[in-house]
C-alpha cells in the first residue's frame, strides 16, 4: 500500500480481514506512508506486517507482487516516475484515482515492460480523512471500475478481478478511461460542484435552522477535501465544464418557468424529471 490515508488504510484492512485472515491465503501486507503516526497504528492493530516511509519505500517495492498507490492523481504519476526501477519484476500496480485519462496517456512512458499498471477506481470510501477513519467494510457490496488498456496483460486483469471481488466489491464494471471520466464527471464531480455552489449561495448562515433534511442530503458531499477535488476538477476540466454547462441550461429552464408562472411547462418538466430518475434507478438495479 502506497499512501495510508482513509483509502490506503481501508485496502490494507480489507486485504488483512477478507483475504489473509478469512481465506487462509498466504501473503504479507506492507504499508508505506510519508508521516509515521499512522504507521505505528497500523502495526499496533496487526494490519500490516511491515511499514516503510517515503525514504525507505524503495526497499518495500521489490517485495511487492501487487501495489495499491493511494495518492492524488499527479502524486501517483510522480510516484511511478520516481520509483520506475524499484518495482518487482512481474508486479501489478494500480491506482484509486477519480480521473483516468491522465494515466492512460502517461503510463506507456512510465512503465517498464515487466510491470503492469491496471487503472482502477473503487467507488467507495468515507467522508473523513486519514487512516483513523478507514474501514474494511467500505468495499462490501460496492462497485469497482476497471479501465483495461492495450498494455495490460490478460492474466493480470483476471487476477485483479478476483482480488477486488475478494475485497468485498460485488459489481465490477469495465470501461474505457474516456467513458469513465465522462460518467464520473457527471455522477461525482458535477454533484460536488453543485453541492458546493448550493452552500456558497446561502446568504444567511442560519438558514438551515428551518431545514427538514433536504439541504443536508444535498450538501453532505460539500464537506470536501479541497486540494484533492481541485486536482480532480481541473484534470477532467473539459468533460466537467461541459456537464456544468448542460446543468446551467436546465437551471435556466426552471428559473424561466417559475418566473413566468408557467405551471404547465413546469409541471411537464417535473414529471419528465421523475420519469428520468426512475429510469436511472432501474438501470442501476439491473446492472447490479
Amino acid at each position: 500500500m502506497g499512501g495510508l490515508g482513509i483509502m490506503g488504510g481501508a485496502f490494507a484492512k480489507a486485504v488483512r480481514q477478507h483475504i489473509l485472515s478469512q481465506s487462509g491465503a498466504t501473503g504479507r501486507v506492507l504499508a508505506c506512508n510519508r508521516s509515521t503516526a499512522c504507521l505505528s497504528q497500523v502495526m499496533a492493530e496487526g494490519v500490516a506486517d511491515a511499514v516503510f516511509t517515503a525514504d525507505t519505500v524503495a526497499e518495500m517495492l521489490p517485495q511487492c507482487d501487487v501495489v495499491f498507490i493511494c495518492l492524488y492523481p499527479h502524486a501517483t504519476l510522480d510516484f511511478m516516475r520516481e520509483h520506475k526501477e524499484h518495482f518487482k519484476s512481474g508486479a501489478i500496480v494500480t491506482d484509486i484515482s477519480g480521473v483516468k485519462g491522465i494515466f492512460e496517456q502517461a503510463m506507456p512512458q512510465l512503465l517498464r515492460d515487466d510491470v503492469d499498471f491496471i487503472i482502477g477506481h473503487p467507488m467507495a470510501g468515507g467522508e473523513k480523512e486519514g487512516y483513523a477513519h478507514s474501514d474494511a467494510a467500505f468495499f462490501v457490496n460496492h462497485n469497482y471500475i476497471l479501465c483495461p488498456t492495450p498494455f495490460n496483460k490478460s492474466e493480470n486483469l483476471a487476477l485483479m478481478r478476483t482480488l477486488v471481488a475478494e475485497l468485498g466489491f460485488t459489481r465490477i464494471t469495465e470501461t474505457t478511461c474516456d467513458i469513465h471520466d465522462y460518467k464520473i464527471g457527471f455522477t461525482s464531480q458535477l454533484c460536488h460542484v453543485i453541492a458546493s455552489a448550493l452552500v456558497e449561495s446561502a446568504e444567511d448562515p442560519e438558514i438551515t435552522a428551518f431545514g427538514g433534511g433536504s439541504f443536508e442530503d444535498l450538501t453532505r458531499i460539500a464537506l470536501i477535501n479541497a486540494p484533492l477535488w481541485t486536482e480532480l476538477f481541473i484534470a477532467n476540466k473539459e468533460k466537467l465544464v461541459a456537464h456544468i454547462e448542460r446543468f446551467e441550461r436546465q437551471i435556466e429552464r426552471f428559473k424561466t418557468y417559475i418566473a413566468d408562472s408557467d405551471s404547465d411547462r413546469l409541471r411537464d418538466l417535473l414529471s419528465h424529471t421523475r420519469e428520468q430518475r426512475l429510469k436511472m434507478g432501474a438501470i442501476r438495479t439491473v446492472k447490479k
